[in-house]
């Protein structure tokens, strides 16, 4: 399996459209804590007006998206309106998102030079205003295809700031990457993940840090709790939870988690549980 399709098994995309048309004047979209956005501009002009009062004029067929909550606004011509279609967009699993976290706030990237755009908007424009059963679950998983699509030309174009999939832009650290990813419960030295990129450990470790700006072991130590969160919400037990993660026993896995995120595990998945419940993102 490659390396994007290993982080979106884990981190699976989530999207819900909630307009397809025309829209006419101002349209202000709430930073919900829990959300990214995406628009898809088809027919413009639209003024993208984000909290600051920065504003960017889209005139032609553009994606805008926006990886984490942000407060934001369109604005379109009172008379002329501007055909959009908006949704929004979360990634799986807890706290900080690697695939979220390695990406710019805002991505615009013109609809002619995203690959395979033209044809899934022909799709969902013909699922959006066909009246056909399903065709809100249509929309969505298009929308979510169209989200692979914008990652994949961010990892060719090099649109990341740090973190895995600046990692995974660069060939050599890839196949780093991808090793842990695979087997995280491996006993991994330096000198093993520098094998797997082909580099001397003093090079690895220095290219890894300047890309993703981590060190080889915070991210492995990063990914293991990732994987450890993930089991948690899904009910596994505590010592299933270690070993799965990586950790010999449960005391030492408790000891890594409490370094790692300032609490116990059990408490944490109480802190969770309770802000899932009140409709918030834990912190």
């Amino acid at each position: 399996m490659d390396a994007l399709s290993l982080l979106l098994n884990r981190f699976a995309i989530s999207a819900g459209v909630f307009y397809t048309g025309q829209i006419c004047g101002v349209h202000g979209f709430a930073g919900d804590e829990h959300r990214g956005h995406l628009h898809i501009i088809e027919e413009g002009p639209v003024d993208l007006v984000q909290a600051d009062g920065a504003a960017q004029r889209i005139d032609r067929p553009t994606l805008l998206f926006m990886p984490r909550p942000q407060q934001h606004r369109l604005v379109a011509d009172d008379s002329l309106g501007a055909k959009v279609l908006c949704a929004t967009v979360q990634f799986g699993g807890c706290n900080n998102n690697p695939i979220s976290d390695s990406l710019p706030p805002l991505l615009a990237v013109r609809l002619q030079d995203l690959e395979g755009a033209l044809p899934l908007l022909g799709l969902l424009a013909r699922e959006a205003f066909g009246g056909r059963p399903g065709a809100q679950a249509a929309v969505d998983r298009l929308c979510e295809l169209l989200i692979i699509q914008l990652l994949r030309h961010c990892l060719r174009q090099g649109l990341t700031t740090g973190g895995t999939l600046a990692g995974l832009s660069e060939p050599r650290l890839a196949r780093a990457l991808v090793a842990l990813h695979r087997e995280p419960t491996r006993a991994w030295e330096l000198a093993d993940m520098a094998a797997q990129a082909g580099l001397s450990r003093a090079r690895f470790a220095a290219r890894f840090r300047e890309v993703t700006g981590q060190t080889p072991a915070d991210y492995l130590a990063g990914w293991r709790m990732t994987i450890a969160q993930h089991l948690l919400r899904s009910g596994r037990a505590m010592k299933q939870v270690s070993a799965e993660s990586g950790y010999g026993s449960s005391s030492a896995f408790i000891r890594a988690f409490v370094r790692k995120v300032g609490v116990p595990p059990a408490q944490w998945l109480r802190q969770i549980e309770d802000a899932s419940a009140a409709g918030q993102r834990p912190h």
